[in-house]
């Protein structure tokens, strides 16, 4: 059998080129797109860990001087003071860092 005749009997394949372009940009597609979307969750990943390491910070800071020391720990590491509880030898901290928000406590021992 020529090579002619077997082509012939495997109608399918005489339509099949060009058909590696369109999978190609699919597959780069989703490949960006999986890319993109790693990225943004590494972001909050971060934000969330910056977050909660400011608020750990400014409760601690907050527990020994007060308000103020909490709201400057706060902003040194990034962070706004968006609420400050004190009572007793507790206080209690929410900080925002970026889109990321976290709430830490901490108590006074000695």
């Amino acid at each position: 059998m020529s090579a002619a005749r077997k082509r012939a009997f495997v109608p399918w394949r005489q339509n099949e080129s060009g058909q590696v372009v369109p999978l190609f940009i699919i597959i780069i597609f989703v490949g960006i797109v999986t890319i993109f979307l790693l990225g943004k969750l590494g972001q909050q990943a971060a934000e969330r860990a910056s977050a909660q390491t400011a608020a750990d910070a400014a409760a601690l800071a907050g527990v020994a001087a007060g308000e103020d020391a909490a709201g400057e720990t706060a902003k040194n590491n990034g962070g706004t003071l968006l609420s400050y509880v004190h009572v007793g030898q507790k206080v209690e901290v929410v900080v925002r860092v970026g889109h990321a928000q976290a709430t830490a406590r901490a108590e006074a021992r000695w």
